[in-house]
């Protein structure tokens, strides 16, 4: 390989090929046209004497001497970056940054409206883009799907991973307003349900997986108890509208069943038995952590998600 003529612009759309295996979706992390991403693997190609890429039945996969240059490579670049942006300020009035957050609709509802109106105000050129988690896999959101920064419960997380916590939250009950069973037993909204009545009910469960074990069950069966779960819904506003129309009930945190019950006519009691608190974090790769913009943007969010912690209301 002559380095002399090598072009080193082909170093970061070689690291992003390295890292998603696909011209298509490596420009569009750096916002190249596929055609330019393929020409460029083809040049690469040619200068470093080695395919990258191989196609195996539907999919491209590294070859050998690919996945030795990946880690390295992106460590080179990671440190060239940093050195040239040591010093560099942020300015968010001036700032057309796209940030991408990956989050239930939890934070559809409880952030994003806040996030919209404050960046309108204070940096209107910042775009902000929600995607889906991985569940169960949170860190994938961050390695291989290119998003900035992901709020979930708090898990165990690989040690690349930074993290904040964000605010704790607790759970309530959600039931239609007038449900006529639990207007029959006399318990009034934010009075607890008893504990006979809230297992024999139908709950719908909050579960992007569709699998028991949630948070109220294990809480439960610390009491020698079980509820009726009649249906899992992957998104919380599937389960509020579900519960408004319906006699099921819904354990819900607290922050988010206070803000949708009036809209949507719900009301909110306390659960028969004791449930943990959940501690909600904002995770990120260390890559960012001294990253200017990505600050600015944890510094918002932190801001803006003060007043959800519950605990601080117990």
């Amino acid at each position: 390989m002559n380095f002399k003529a090598f072009d080193l612009n082909l170093l970061r759309i070689l690291d992003a090929l390295l890292e998603t295996r696909s011209p298509t979706v490596a420009g569009q992390k750096i916002g190249l046209s596929q055609p330019a991403v393929s020409a460029a693997l083809s040049r690469l190609r040619d200068a470093l004497g080695d395919p990258i890429l191989v196609r195996q039945g539907r999919a491209l996969v590294l070859t050998d001497y690919g996945s030795e240059l990946r880690d390295p490579l992106r460590q080179i670049l990671e440190q060239t970056e940093a050195l040239l942006s040591g010093g560099a300020t942020f300015d968010p009035t001036l700032a057309n940054t796209r940030f991408r957050i990956s989050g239930s609709d939890f934070f559809s509802e409880l952030l994003m409206p806040d996030l919209a109106e404050h960046l309108s105000r204070v940096a209107p050129g910042i775009r902000v883009h929600q995607v889906d988690l991985v569940p169960d896999r949170y860190e994938d959101t961050l390695e291989r799907y290119g998003v900035d920064l992901a709020l979930l419960p708090r898990t165990d997380l690989p040690d690349w991973i930074e993290h904040e916590v964000l605010f704790h939250s607790r759970f309530v009950t959600i039931a239609r307003t007038g449900h006529e069973r639990l207007a029959r037993s006399g318990v009034k909204p934010g009075e607890v349900i008893p504990i006979d009545l809230f297992c024999d009910l139908q709950h719908v469960l909050f579960s992007p997986e569709g699998k028991p074990g949630a948070i109220g069950d294990a809480a439960l069966s610390e009491v020698g108890r079980k509820r009726r779960v009649a249906m899992t819904l992957p998104v919380f506003s599937g389960v509020c509208n579900t519960v408004a129309g319906s006699d099921m009930v819904a354990l819900l945190p607290a922050s988010l069943a206070r803000r949708v019950a009036p809209r949507v006519g719900l009301e909110v009691f306390e659960a028969p038995m004791p449930l943990p608190w959940v501690e909600i974090i904002m995770i990120w790769h260390k890559r960012s952590t001294n990253s200017p913009a990505h600050r600015w943007i944890r510094e918002q969010i932190v801001l803006l998600t003060r007043g959800l912690d519950e605990r601080e209301d117990s």
